[in-house]
């Protein structure tokens, strides 16, 4: 797909403040840490739209980026290892939460594990909460350029085992590896809404 515009139009903390128009939606998931804000960079072909951070935890809210003015990619707050308050921490699993469970406009969930490990209780727990409540959903496998294509195959199969319902796709924001293939499920989800 080709990028003619890519927009931050706002965060939000509650649904009052979410978007109010009827574009498609496609969220991205995943561990403080996983490589969200580099993958969206990445994926959009700019260096700087998503805020990238050595700190894990730095996305707080639910951030909403316009895309060629007809979808949004909406990045949800990581969970896991960011060091804030146990109430921070359930304040942004019920906003993940509600945000998954109630957005009508939200036509495919992009959850993003690390390649280089095998998926944690958390990623588990939310891969079951997606398939439970029949959520359109891929999983990326980021960080793939950390690993030799052996070790990368046999990643990408532990990685099917425990997400067997789901498309799995390696990713690199550092070469860009896998980048057509995920732009390929993005259109499709986005495109069949139309």
């Amino acid at each position: 797909m080709k990028i003619h515009s890519a927009e931050f139009i706002k965060s939000s903390f509650e649904e009052k403040h979410w978007v109010d128009d009827d574009l498609p939606e496609i969220s991205f998931l995943g561990r403080s840490n996983v490589g969200k804000s580099s993958l969206l960079n990445s994926l959009l072909n700019r260096k700087k739209l998503a805020k990238t951070s050595n700190t894990p935890g730095r996305t707080q809210a639910i951030n909403f980026f316009l895309i060629n003015e007809s979808f949004y990619f909406v990045d949800l707050p990581g969970y896991g290892f960011a060091k804030v308050s146990k109430k921070m921490r359930q304040d942004w699993g019920k906003m993940a939460e509600d945000y998954l469970a109630k957005r009508e406009q939200l036509v495919l969930s992009i959850q993003l594990v690390d390649a280089r490990h095998k998926p944690t209780n958390l990623d588990r727990q939310l891969y079951e909460w997606l398939t439970f409540y029949k959520k359109n959903n891929i999983v990326i496998a980021t960080k793939a350029d950390k690993l030799s294509n052996n070790k990368l195959f046999k990643s990408l199969k532990t990685i099917r085992e425990f997400m067997p319902e789901s498309k799995v796709l390696a990713y690199s924001s550092i070469t860009g590896k896998g980048k057509d293939g995920v732009w390929q499920e993005i259109e499709k989800a986005v495109f069949k809404q139309k």
